[in-house]
């Protein structure tokens, strides 16, 4: 089964997989010493993610970086992470791919974690809060490897984080220094793009057919997120300005939650499930990328889809 195949089941599955996971959320926040023993019997049976390097003593963070075909752009992501973010440490977990991405790792002497087959992004993540909790890592960050997320962000999460709060949410509507200044729907549609495609114009007739489909990809991405963000609201209280940006930071507790719950994804229905149990959440302003090579998994039907499933998943949340 391929990614794309993979991730539209996931999608499909994820409403009854995360009110499967709801009864156990509150006991977790609750009770954090039963949660460590789980925890400790999910490190204890790992077999399959065995890193290739070890922890940096001076590090208190890890960015978990899964890839799937991600080939054409996984040595720009972690070349640029060793080079100039020493103090991060990383893994990435190869998710079974196509294309080499497991090799050019392997032939790199990256840290990786090699998966035996195609787990799509639920399974692949866990794998990495399994690890992130055996190497005994204060934080875990959920880092794209096709170049979007930039690490330069990571330290002013940590901040945050280190306030109390147990998520840290990127978002790429919050202006520098106004966090919390309402955004309206027009104006994150337009931010999306003019401030975060990263779209060269071009004259040529291909190039600006291009530029047309993407935006209208970025509009329906930023109408899609509009809804999941009064759903949120809606359902827990919660003002998440950007609850689609994949870039987020976890604490223990919450890495320990990934890691000995099977169908937690991360993904806004789980974030708002969280949210809903008590989790403390915060947003810093981000700035993301785009994707210089490759392709995303998601067509803009896909799209349109996955923003329905996680809509309604939010909303049969209790």
């Amino acid at each position: 089964m391929t990614m794309t195949d993979t991730r539209n089941t996931e999608n499909i599955q994820n409403t009854e997989n995360t009110q499967q996971s709801a009864g156990n959320m509150q006991k977790n926040f609750e009770n954090p010493r039963q949660n460590s023993d789980k925890a400790q019997n999910a490190e204890n049976s790992l077999n399959v993610a065995n890193g290739n390097s070890v922890r940096n003593p001076q590090s208190e963070i890890l960015l978990i970086i899964p890839a799937y075909n991600e080939a054409e752009n996984i040595e720009r992501v972690v070349d640029e992470i060793i080079a100039d973010y020493p103090e991060l440490d990383y893994v990435v977990v190869t998710d079974g791919p196509t294309d080499g991405t497991d090799i050019i790792c392997r032939n790199r002497g990256y840290n990786t974690v090699e998966l035996p087959e195609n787990l799509g992004l639920t399974g692949c993540f866990r794998n990495g809060m399994i690890y992130a909790c055996k190497k005994g890592y204060k934080y875990a960050v959920q880092f794209d490897g096709d170049g979007q997320h930039r690490p330069e962000y990571v330290s002013i999460m940590k901040e945050k984080a280190d306030e109390g709060y147990d998520i840290v949410m990127g978002s790429r509507f919050l202006p520098d220094g106004r966090a919390g200044e309402k955004v309206s729907v027009l104006k994150d549609i337009k931010e999306l793009y003019k401030e975060n495609s990263g779209i060269k114009e071009k004259n040529n007739q291909d190039r600006e057919s291009a530029n047309e489909a993407r935006n209208r990809m970025s509009a329906a991405r930023g109408f899609g997120s509009m809804l999941i963000r009064k759903a949120i609201r809606l359902k827990t209280g919660a003002v998440i300005t950007d609850p689609t940006c994949g870039m987020r930071l976890y604490n223990r507790c919450v890495m320990k939650m990934f890691a000995t719950h099977e169908k937690l994804s991360p993904e806004p229905d789980t974030m708002a499930l969280l949210i809903r149990h008590g989790a403390r959440v915060a947003e810093v302003p981000v700035r993301v990328c785009d994707r210089e090579a490759g392709s995303s998994y998601l067509n803009p039907v896909k799209a349109a889809k996955y923003m329905y499933r996680i809509l309604v998943s939010i909303l049969k949340i209790k």
